[in-house]
């Protein structure tokens, strides 16, 4: 496995994923109780992630590689569990307003915004590394995985954060 052979298919789900996010949001599944129970489950996952990620760069730094790749394998599929609870939950529920005033809304929009963004160029990031460890091209895998990690540490966190600030506005 190759990153340039690869190289088309993670810019293809580097955009897919993002627009087909943005587009599922424009739809509701009609007569389909909200499923108002996932955020706190995704915001928890994406907790979960954060812990992960922490331990799999300190099990690559004791040189456990073995340990490091199911923690790394593991906090992809917990990403990629996310993304479907969230898609669900923005499928069958109305979007909740965050109802702080002041600079406490500033700084959730903040956060929010740099999540988003950030969500969005994580993507690329994690696949190109992921391609990088599986065809052991490990001095490039470290390189990027330099930069990889504090985005994804940023995004699993700011994700709870985000969680924690608007869950008081559920209705």
């Amino acid at each position: 496995m190759s990153e340039p052979k690869h190289k088309k298919l993670i810019i293809f789900i580097s955009i897919f994923l993002p627009v087909a996010v943005a587009a599922l949001f424009g739809i509701k599944i009609p007569n389909v109780e909200p499923l108002t129970f996932l955020p706190p489950i995704y915001a928890s996952i994406n907790g979960l992630t954060a812990v992960l990620l922490v331990a799999a760069v300190l099990a690559i730094k004791k040189g456990n590689r073995k340990l490091h790749e199911g923690l790394m394998k593991t906090c992809i599929g917990l990403s990629i569990l996310f993304l479907l609870m969230y898609i669900a939950y923005h499928m069958t529920s109305n979007s909740t307003s965050f109802g702080g005033e002041g600079a406490i809304k500033i700084v959730y929009f903040f956060i929010l915004i740099s999540h988003i963004l950030l969500s969005i160029a994580i993507i690329p990031l994690v696949l190109i590394t992921y391609v990088r460890a599986l065809s052991e091209q490990f001095d490039k895998h470290k390189k990027i995985a330099r930069i990889t990690f504090p985005i994804w540490l940023y995004v699993a966190l700011s994700g709870v954060v985000v969680y924690l600030m608007i869950s008081p506005y559920y209705g």
